[in-house]
């Protein structure tokens, strides 16, 4: 099965669950809050390591396609070095879309703590800021770049009928090395059986993954 197979039903798949959605929010901004208090002493850790490691901000700002296709900033750590997206065009092949990956393996522009942070995925912590915002969620469809989605097929876009997440099934199927075809097909999946038990166990299995460093690089 493919992208292209599954169907989303706006009324049904996403506005006859609107109470879940509602309570899904509401666990979203009160986890995100737990999370940033906690996890603050880390924040502070990982701020002196990047200025120490490299020059450059310690938060990496860019530009994501959110839900309904509404642009937001989404923040990370930044793991490469200044002007890392100048030093290399993504190579987007509109024809050959479903097998675009986006990261490297081999890519030159990772700083050294910038690797650590990206196989450990604690990158993604200041993303805890957009789900306080509620740009984001903790599950969900990853944010796309802008360029990417210009080239997107109609199936495709049904990936931004919902909010975006941290984490999503994509992320525990694979996280950086499957083809957009496949995270596609199961971010499509999610939307279309959505449920707050879906997103707990999301939420466990992405805990599993990050702690055996599985498809992060």
């Amino acid at each position: 099965m493919k992208a292209e197979d599954i169907k989303i039903d706006s009324d049904k798949d996403i506005g006859g669950k609107k109470v879940q959605f509602i309570i899904k929010r509401i666990v979203d901004f009160i986890l995100a809050l737990i999370g940033l208090i906690i996890l603050s002493p880390v924040f502070l850790i990982i701020t002196f390591w990047i200025k120490k490691d490299s020059k450059g901000p310690v938060i990496f700002k860019q530009e994501r396609v959110g839900k309904d296709g509404l642009y937001f900033t989404i923040y990370k750590f930044r793991t490469m070095i200044v002007d890392a997206e100048k030093k290399r065009k993504l190579n987007i092949d509109a024809k050959n879309l479903e097998n675009f990956v986006f990261q490297s393996k081999t890519d030159n522009r990772i700083t050294r703590s910038g690797a650590f942070l990206r196989k450990t995925s604690l990158d993604e912590i200041p993303q805890l800021m957009n789900v306080l915002i509620g740009n984001m969620s903790l599950v969900g469809p990853r944010p796309e770049i802008p360029d990417v989605v210009k080239v997107y097929p109609e199936e495709y876009k049904q990936r931004l009928m919902v909010t975006p997440g941290i984490t999503g099934l994509a992320q525990i199927s694979g996280r950086g090395e499957i083809e957009l075809g496949k995270t596609v097909y199961y971010d499509l999946t999610y939307i279309k059986n959505f449920s707050l038990w879906l997103d707990i166990k999301v939420l466990f299995k992405t805990f599993s993954s990050v702690f055996k460093s599985e498809g992060a690089f």
